[in-house]
């Protein structure tokens, strides 16, 4: 636990760098252009269907749609910013890496049409299990826990893959997640309270893939034993 919490305050002391910087720029002038013609586009649809004569009531539907399209946006954030950034996590790890790796056995980039289904994937992940985290907010008692809870499993989940797969195939990036699931799940709860805290909630995936990129160097790539029972027959 406590190499958890080292790569936690080395991610940490990384998101602040210049490489990190300048992507957060771009992540996140890319996210508000999105939602803001996203905005633009669903008022105008929307408007279009209302057909009402009178003015104050066509004023109240104008406000009530507005606030409607601002909950939207407020939901849509973090699944298009998650969206939006995949666009640069190869960048980023490389960074982690050069300081993480000897020179020469760096993570290789994820194919084109790999990483946008993963982006998508992950999009759309994030977009089902806030909904439900949402929607668990009217209940007393576990709205906190269930936002935490939810966001832990599938952050630890997707940024990990995420890492994992730079090195090896999908296929044994999974097979390695879920031989690591619980610890991978503790992992997952830093970048919840991470996505949680106001104002830091905007450098998420700068810091999952600073620390997810640690959390998958810590992992050994084998079940215990298999390497030695491995060498023993070659």
């Amino acid at each position: 636990m406590t190499e958890m919490f080292e790569a936690a305050l080395a991610a940490l002391r990384q998101i602040v760098t210049p490489p990190f910087r300048a992507v957060l720029v771009k992540s996140l002038g890319m996210t508000f252009l999105l939602l803001a013609l996203a905005w633009v586009g669903l008022d105008k649809l929307a408007m279009s269907f209302v057909m009402v004569e009178h003015p104050w009531l066509r004023t109240a539907l104008t406000y009530a749609t507005g606030a409607g399209l601002f909950f939207l946006m407020a939901f849509l954030i973090a699944p298009v910013s998650v969206l939006v950034s995949g666009l640069f996590l190869d960048d980023l790890a490389d960074h982690v890496e050069a300081d993480l790796y000897p020179p020469g056995q760096h993570g290789r980039a994820i194919p084109a049409t790999q990483a946008i289904f993963m982006g998508l994937r992950f999009a759309g992940i994030s977009a089902i299990v806030n909904f439900f985290a949402l929607l668990l907010l009217f209940v007393p008692g576990i709205n906190a826990a269930a936002f935490l809870l939810a966001n832990a499993y599938l952050f630890g989940r997707e940024y990990f893959l995420f890492a994992a797969t730079r090195f090896r195939s999908l296929q044994e990036s999974e097979a390695l997640r879920r031989r690591h699931a619980l610890w991978l799940f503790v992992a997952g709860l830093f970048i919840a309270v991470f996505v949680a805290t106001p104002g830091l909630n905007v450098l998420t995936p700068l810091f999952a893939v600073a620390f997810m990129t640690r959390i998958h160097r810590m992992l050994p790539p084998h079940p215990r034993g298999e390497t030695t029972q491995s060498a023993r027959r070659r």
